[in-house]
């Protein structure tokens, strides 16, 4: 299969074509690899489970792996989540941004994506490349970050095309990106827990 071509788009203002093209990719069951606030994302369709069988063929991920989607606002959020009160404060002061909100699950999640625990891992980034995509597809996109099976993470979309563009369909190319992961946060407890330290800042809700 021949490498994914690339396409530089506008990381603040993406032209509307591109996102077009991108969204296409998608809507056809597509991979694409698109910049976020944090990594790259690799992204498909959240209801095309065969997509998703390819997200887990492409980074050789165990099955046990959970992978996050991106949705477009905290409405869509409460779609796909069970957002209480305390969680919903949370999700409107970081967001959008580099976060990761951990949350109850409702039954339009697909059941390729839960594990035991029935939650899920959604992101609303400060990418208006990411958050458009979702917004022409209109539902969300999954996304995980552009690594190599080894776990090498790649912030250059050429770097992308090289290791991993053979079982991609897209890359949207909007230059480098830090490597810095999202700051995980579980809002399923009582008490907001970070997971995982990453790029947000977290200190004002564990205060």
């Amino acid at each position: 299969m021949a490498a994914a071509p690339i396409v530089e788009i506008d990381p603040v203002h993406p032209q509307p074509r591109l996102v077009e093209r991108a969204v296409a990719q998608l809507a056809a069951g597509g991979l694409v690899a698109f910049p976020t606030d944090t990594y790259y994302g690799i992204g498909c369709d959240l209801f095309d489970k065969r997509a998703i069988e390819r997200i887990y063929q492409l980074k050789q991920l165990p099955r046990d792996h959970e992978l996050s989607f991106i949705c477009a606002d905290l409405a869509e959020v409460s779609r796909y989540a069970i957002v209480e009160n305390a969680a919903y404060r949370v999700l409107r002061r970081k967001t959008p941004g580099p976060f990761t909100f951990v949350l109850p699950a409702t039954r339009l999640v697909p059941d390729l994506l839960l594990r035991r625990q029935k939650t899920v891992g959604i992101r609303l980034p400060e990418s208006p490349i990411a958050l458009e995509l979702v917004r022409r597809l209109e539902h969300p996109v999954i996304s995980t970050s552009a690594a190599t099976p080894e776990g090498e993470v790649l912030i250059d979309a050429h770097d992308i095309k090289e290791r991993l563009g053979h079982g991609l369909d897209l890359i949207l190319d909007g230059g480098y990106r830090p490597n810095e992961p999202s700051t995980v946060i579980d809002l399923t407890g009582p008490e907001p827990r970070v997971v995982r330290q990453g790029k947000g800042d977290a200190a004002d809700i564990l205060a």
